[in-house]
């Protein structure tokens, strides 16, 4: 059976409100584009994604944005102090499980990054700044995966 809850209804208003974003988006885009979609070649869609995911990262993760996402919580108050909370229900806990999902998201901010880059020859320098930011992240995360693993081999061949 299905159950209509009143998140569903706040999840259905902003995927019809996303559309009709990405609607308009194609309607200025139809006659604005500095790039025709078919144009792109490989190291646009390459730029367009290492930034949006670069951006995905830092609104979903990155302690600098803490303080936007802290904005969609509910603040309980406990015996320390504060603590915040995923909201019941509403608009607030919407927002609150789109800027909690990566994948969520990250919908959102490819849509963004994909219409400023094809709108204005401006987006190219965020969008590359963006992107560097994006690998040289990624070369971060990886070596510290080398350097955690390689922590964990010496310490298990110390213990034997």
């Amino acid at each position: 059976m299905f159950r209509i809850t009143e998140q569903y209804v706040w999840q259905l208003v902003f995927t019809v409100f996303f559309c009709v974003l990405v609607m308009m988006a194609v309607i200025i885009l139809d006659t604005e584009s500095r790039i025709a979609f078919a144009d792109l070649t490989l190291v646009d869609f390459t730029l367009i994604t290492l930034a949006s995911w670069r951006l995905i990262r830092l609104f979903v993760y990155d302690v600098i944005t803490k303080f936007f996402r802290e904005q969609f919580a509910d603040v309980t108050p406990t015996r320390g102090g504060y603590t915040l909370v995923k909201p019941e229900a509403g608009p607030r806990r919407t927002l609150y499980e789109l800027v909690h999902c990566p994948w969520c998201l990250g919908v959102w901010i490819a849509a963004t990054v994909t219409f400023f880059y094809l709108l204005t020859p401006l987006a190219i320098y965020p969008v590359i700044f963006l992107a560097i930011s994006a690998v040289a992240s990624f070369l971060q995360i990886v070596s510290n995966l080398v350097g955690w693993q390689a922590e964990k081999i010496k310490k298990e061949v110390e213990g034997k």
